[in-house]
């Protein structure tokens, strides 16, 4: 049995009482946007960053995007499978990353993306950020961030502890998805938190909120206003978007009809603001009573 030897933990540079993977600094990633997107299980991380590779790709810029997901489903939209893993093709080569090409492990997808799962060790026996430090690391050694504009890392839930917060600390920006709800916002103000303790090390900074799923944001505004935040972009519970995860397609593949070219334009604007007109936002998280106070009917 292969055994893993995981990186020594930061127990100084994250917060008090921090333990945390720390990065390597020869994985620091030079030259390319890199945005990590963030937010409540199941609330459309994937498709999300699939749809923003899709339009970053449209506008003309040369698009990463690696999936930071034991189930490896991130990048399916954009090659139309199921790609094999970072961590099962090292394990397939003895975890000797010199003996891989990039083609064993990076999947070109819709409009070129290039596409990487990286998969995870089995439940309760490794580290998501060790993982995550491999599949930079590789990227680093075959010379494959040196032709990219744009490196979006696609994580796992909302979980922001250990190994799961290490892709923000190759971000300079954090995305987070939302719906117009208690539970999303919730795990939003975790994700805000998290990001502050990171920041205090790393240039990783908030860039602001996607409403997804919901046609109204009421809710994400009050939240927002509470802590500093902005809605970068609005998709509203378009049957489109739901279809073409099942016709394993980006939202750019689902036709002309008014509601899929509104969807386009809106991930269009989103990438051309993400390039052109983001700014770090200083936002706070609440206290746990103080979110359950300010959200809901009176």
């Amino acid at each position: 049995m292969t055994t893993i030897r995981l990186p020594i933990v930061d127990e100084f540079g994250d917060g008090e009482g921090s333990v945390q993977v720390h990065q390597d600094e020869a994985q620091r990633i030079d030259g390319a946007l890199v945005i990590a997107v963030y937010g409540k299980g199941g609330i459309g991380k994937s498709t999300t960053s699939s749809n923003l590779s899709a339009a970053f790709a449209t506008l003309g810029k040369r698009v990463l995007q690696i999936g930071c997901d034991p189930k490896h489903d991130s990048t399916f939209t954009l090659t139309k499978r199921m790609v094999p893993t970072v961590i099962d093709v090292l394990e397939g080569v003895n975890f000797h990353g010199e003996e891989l090409r990039p083609e064993d492990f990076m999947f070109e997808g819709y409009k070129g993306v290039q596409c990487i799962e990286a998969g995870g060790p089995p439940a309760g026996t490794g580290c998501g950020g060790y993982v995550t430090g491999q599949t930079v690391k590789l990227l680093k050694e075959h010379h494959l961030l040196e032709d990219t504009d744009v490196v979006i890392f696609d994580v796992l839930g909302d979980v922001v502890c250990g190994g799961f917060a290490a892709p923000l600390q190759h971000a300079h920006y954090c995305l987070i998805v939302t719906a117009n709800d208690f539970d999303s916002i919730f795990a939003m103000n975790r994700i805000i938190a998290a990001i502050q303790a990171k920041s205090r090390n790393y240039k990783v900074r908030l860039g602001g909120v996607i409403a997804n799923r919901s046609r109204e944001t009421n809710e994400i505004d009050r939240f927002n206003a509470a802590v500093g935040l902005k809605t970068m972009a609005h998709f509203k519970d378009v049957d489109a978007i739901r279809r073409s995860r099942l016709k394993k397609s980006t939202i750019f593949e689902m036709g002309d009809a008014p509601d899929v070219v509104e969807v386009q334009q809106e991930y269009l604007a989103l990438a051309k603001r993400m390039l052109n007109d983001v700014e770090p936002l200083p936002a706070s998280p609440l206290k746990d009573r103080e979110i359950f106070d300010l959200l809901g009917f009176d």
